[in-house]
């Protein structure tokens, strides 16, 4: 394996056999080294294989101005992310989060300090990813020394849901701000608090998640499922019902008409988050 670049002291790119370009990271990896030479594996931490050129690109950028401690902790949360939490994650979220928290300690350096307004809402709808963007903060103060506020754990966890889902940072706060309006809907309906611990409203949130993506990108479910409706709406009347304040909601407030098929499915999770 060689050099083919020498981005920094600590990071290097080299290509596979194949063509296929590799970021190397490891602590002094490319000291006193060339484009040519041959490569320490020794000093090898970690491989970067980033499929999208464009990505690849930015984040080597990225890399000329990111102390490697930083990324060592973006990748661990990342790495956790993907193996703990079983998600499945857009590449770009090494850009994005690291990028995201080396501007967050900037800010903190220059006392400039940036509120979540959304704080509540990814505490309650993304209770993992907030729980990992609390144990990054943890990892920051211990191996960087700057205390972070709450709001940038939200931040976090908003990054990690923006690559699960592959949407932009601000698709994903209109989205939470939706689940959240439906989740209200949902509540005073049947004038209750949902158990936000249970598997059903796990699933719920999980649902409302891809629906709140096809209502702001307008896009349907749409199956011809008119006659299972029917049946499921004659059976849990209360919570067609719930489902039918949903659509008039939705549809005076984002002009988005739901098929049947998207009223069977809320209809199905209301049901089961209300009567577990």
């Amino acid at each position: 394996m060689k050099i083919a670049k020498v981005i920094n002291n600590n990071v290097i790119s080299t290509y596979q056999t194949d063509g296929a370009e590799l970021v190397v990271m490891g602590r002094g990896i490319a000291f006193k080294k060339k484009p040519g030479d041959k490569v320490d594996e020794t000093r090898i931490q970690k491989v970067f294989a980033l499929k999208n050129k464009q990505t690849s690109d930015n984040f080597k950028m990225l890399l000329r101005e990111v102390p490697i401690e930083l990324i060592e902790i973006v990748e661990e949360v990342i790495t956790h992310a993907k193996d703990n939490m079983g998600r499945s994650l857009n590449e770009n979220i090494y850009v994005s989060l690291t990028d995201h928290i080396h501007f967050a300690i900037e800010r903190y350096r220059e006392g400039v300090d940036i509120k979540n307004v959304m704080l509540w809402e990814i505490k309650q709808l993304y209770k993992s990813e907030f729980i990992v963007g609390l144990n990054t903060l943890e990892q920051i103060k211990s191996r960087l020394g700057y205390e972070l506020p709450e709001d940038e754990a939200a931040f976090i966890a908003l990054h990690i849901v923006n690559a699960e889902m592959n949407e932009e940072v601000v698709t994903t706060m209109n989205m939470t701000k939706f689940i959240q309006q439906i989740i209200n809907i949902a509540k005073y309906h049947f004038k209750m608090e949902f158990d936000e611990e249970s598997l059903s409203y796990f699933r719920f949130i999980t649902h409302l998640k891809f629906f709140s993506q096809r209502v702001l990108n307008g896009t349907h479910y749409n199956n011809n499922y008119d006659h299972i409706y029917d049946m499921i709406k004659e059976k849990h009347q209360e919570a067609a019902a719930c489902t039918e304040k949903i659509q008039m909601f939705v549809k005076k407030e984002y002009d988005h008409d739901l098929t049947n098929e998207e009223k069977l499915y809320l209809t199905v999770h209301i049901e089961r988050v209300v009567n577990r």
